[in-house]
C-alpha cells in the first residue's frame, strides 16, 4: 500500500490518499476539505479515485466527504453507526467551526469491528475504537505495518474526549484493546502532527505509560 498525507483546512487534518500500487486503485480517508487539493494529488498520480474513508465524523475530517462523493461518483465507507448523530450534525459543526458548505451524508456502508475494506488488491482490517467519538473506526493494513488512526492516538498525545459522547477510559480501552495488539513495529498516521510507531507510544507516551 502507498500513501501520501495531504493537511488540509486550517485545522491541519491529515487527509490521507491511499493506493494499490498494483492496480491504482486509491481512497480517500477522511477529506476534511480542501477537495482541490486532494483531487489534484489524485489526478497527478495518475490513480482511479474507488471510494472515500471516513474514520469519525467530526468535520475536520468528514466535512468534505458529501461533496466530493458527488463530484466523483464514489462510495462513502465508515465510520461505525454510534457517530450518526454527528454526521446528522454537520450543518451545525460548520456553524460552530466556521466550515461553510458542510454536507450531511448518508454512508454507503457502515463499518463494524473485524469488517474488511477492499481497494484494488489490498484489504484493509476495520477496528472500532470509541472514545473520541463513539463510532471513530480506524483501518489497518498488516502486510504495510501501517495503521490510519483518525484522533485515537497522536504522536505523544491521544484524542480528546470532551466532546459529546466522548468517554476517557473507553478511549485508554480502545487504545490498549485495539491498538497496541497491532505491534510494536506499526507505524501509524494520526489525524493530526506527525506519524509514530505503536510501540514508541506505548513506552513513552505520558497518557498511556
Amino acid at each position: 500500500m502507498q500513501y501520501t498525507i495531504i493537511p488540509v483546512t486550517p485545522f491541519q487534518q491529515n487527509c490521507t490518499l491511499i493506493w494499490c500500487a498494483e492496480s491504482g486503485a486509491a481512497a480517500v480517508v477522511d477529506p476534511g476539505g480542501d477537495l482541490d487539493l486532494i483531487l489534484s494529488e489524485i489526478e497527478q498520480r495518475g490513480l482511479s479515485l474507488e471510494k472515500i474513508l471516513i474514520t469519525h465524523a467530526h468535520i475536520d475530517h468528514a466535512g468534505g466527504a458529501a461533496e466530493l462523493a458527488r463530484l466523483t461518483g464514489v462510495p462513502i465507507e465508515g465510520p461505525h453507526r454510534d457517530d450518526l448523530f454527528w454526521i446528522e450534525g454537520m450543518h451545525e459543526q460548520g456553524r460552530m467551526f466556521n466550515f461553510p458548505g458542510a454536507e450531511v451524508f448518508k454512508p454507503s456502508r457502515w463499518l463494524e469491528q473485524g469488517d474488511q475494506v477492499g481497494l484494488g488488491n489490498l484489504q484493509l482490517q476495520v477496528h472500532h475504537c470509541p472514545g473520541h467519538t463513539p463510532g471513530h473506526v480506524i483501518f489497518h493494513h498488516p502486510p504495510s505495518r501501517l495503521a490510519l488512526v483518525g484522533d485515537v492516538l497522536f504522536k505523544g498525545s491521544i484524542g480528546r474526549t470532551d466532546f459529546p459522547r466522548g468517554d476517557y477510559q473507553t478511549l485508554l480501552d480502545s487504545i490498549r484493546n485495539r491498538l497496541w495488539p497491532l505491534g510494536d513495529d506499526v507505524s501509524f498516521i494520526s489525524g493530526h502532527g506527525a506519524m509514530s510507531t505503536i510501540g514508541f507510544e506505548r513506552t513513552h507516551n505520558p497518557f498511556l505509560t
